[in-house]
């Protein structure tokens, strides 16, 4: 693959992007902050590979921010669709795809008995916790430090993804402080401030629920302790609150029944999404039926909208979890095989030569952290030297490879990443840690 030499089509369309929509990007880190570079373009895209509108070919480990766990374009998901297309692409009606689905991932996630199917990830986090506040009855939603759950509101208080340096506190303007005054930010990873936080009766006796990543993808990837989830699972359960379990991304990414099932430890409501909807806008969030029968019309706890289980997204999730399934079990270790070709020589080259850098990774999920030797929390994520990070980065699309634009995102491999293209990053990845 050669070096990606003229992106003169690129930088005329993204002229013409900013002068109709807010920095040319519906998504902001999408315009590449903090890289001085003209964003990516694309016109196209096949299994590990992204097209430009320039022509330019990039081996691809964004893959969608990790939706795309099979591959751009999947034959069998394109047939699929394709045919669903041409049945009508949106009823506002029920749909027996929908129960298809939702039985698949019932199937998958022990914890989920029901499901109620959305279209975005932070539509499922923020009906996720309202259900959970009409559940309990309480007020009090306790996240932590870099997790990101979406941009509704009462979230947007030292989140992580895009929002990260947004100002002090990451929270994003145009958010009045009562909307998340209900909302308690503690540190990733941290028993002690946890259970300093909730030791006070009026903060127990109304918390409604607690909400986490529990591989965290958003500062970096970071998972988090087993002690510390299990320390969340046994308080929540001891002061009748209710553990969330964001699986947005880890769920079916990490494992066919997430980061719950790796580490054996049961949500009672897991919110889903990216992989779910098989490369299209789709999400979900389930767990017990007492709780799910909560939900309007049954219960009083509403939400609703007019794309939720849109027939076309729920065929895509229906293809894209049963090419998961098959293959007898084989699908995530030959995956993580794949991860690893790249990952170990690279990992190894950093402690053999005592860098300053470290890779953290989780199944096919990676992050190469520039200027810090572990992260465990959002404090040692902010740590990093994102100028370095941005160096790194410049220097691998100048050479076809495309990671997420930021050092607070998280690698991702696909089934359909060649063996070359593997070995190709990995040369590039330590050519450049060779230069110093």
């Amino acid at each position: 693959m050669t070096k990606v030499a003229n992106r003169l089509k690129s930088e005329q369309m993204y002229h013409c992007l900013k002068q109709v929509i807010p920095a040319g990007v519906n998504s902001p880190v999408r315009s590449f902050p903090g890289l001085q570079m003209t964003p990516l373009v694309v016109e196209s895209a096949f299994a590990d590979t992204l097209v430009d509108i320039d022509g330019n070919h990039y081996i691809d480990y964004c893959l969608s921010w990790g939706a795309l766990i099979c591959g751009h374009a999947h034959p069998k998901i394109v047939e699929a669709v394709t045919k669903r297309v041409a049945l009508g692409t949106s009823y506002g009606c029920t749909t027996p795809i929908e129960e298809k689905l939702a039985r698949k991932v019932t199937e998958c996630i022990p914890s989920i008995e029901k499901v109620r199917f959305v279209s975005s990830g932070t539509e499922a986090c923020m009906s996720a916790v309202r259900l959970a506040r009409g559940a309990t009855k309480r007020r009090i939603v306790i996240k932590f430090q870099g997790g990101y759950h979406g941009h509704s509101d009462s979230f947007l208080v030292q989140a992580g993804s895009g929002v990260t340096g947004l100002n002090g506190t990451s929270t994003s303007s145009g958010v009045p402080k009562e909307y998340f005054q209900w909302t308690a930010c503690l540190p990733y990873n941290d028993i002690e401030a946890f259970e300093q936080f909730i030791s006070d009766p009026q903060i127990s006796e109304d918390l409604a629920c607690v909400i986490i990543e529990p591989i965290a993808t958003n500062m970096g990837l970071v998972a988090a302790n087993k002690s510390f989830l299990e320390c969340l699972r046994r308080r929540c359960t001891e002061l009748g609150a209710l553990l969330l379990f964001d699986e947005v991304v880890s769920g079916f990414r990490v494992g066919i029944g997430g980061a719950q099932a790796l580490y054996g430890i049961t949500a009672d409501l897991t919110c889903l999404g990216k992989i779910v909807g098989g490369g299209f806008p789709a999400a979900c969030f389930g767990g017990k039926k007492e709780i799910m029968d909560l939900l309007a019309p049954l219960g009083s706890v509403y939400q609703a909208g007019t794309l939720s289980g849109n027939p076309v997204a729920m065929e895509a999730g229906v293809q894209m979890l049963s090419l998961l399934q098959s293959g007898k079990g084989t699908f995530y270790a030959e995956l993580e095989k794949k991860t690893k070709s790249l990952t170990d020589p690279i990992q190894k080259y950093l402690l053999e030569h005592d860098l300053n850098i470290c890779l953290q990774r989780v199944g096919s999920c990676f992050t190469l952290f520039f200027g810090v030797k572990k992260v465990t929390c959002a404090a040692d994520a902010l740590k990093c030297d994102t100028a370095r990070f941005g160096d790194f980065f410049r220097y691998l699309f100048a050479r076809g490879i495309y990671i997420p634009p930021s050092q607070f995102e998280i690698c991702t491999v696909s089934s359909v990443h060649t063996e070359e293209h593997l070995q190709r990053t990995k040369e590039v990845c330590l050519e450049y840690l060779q230069m110093g």
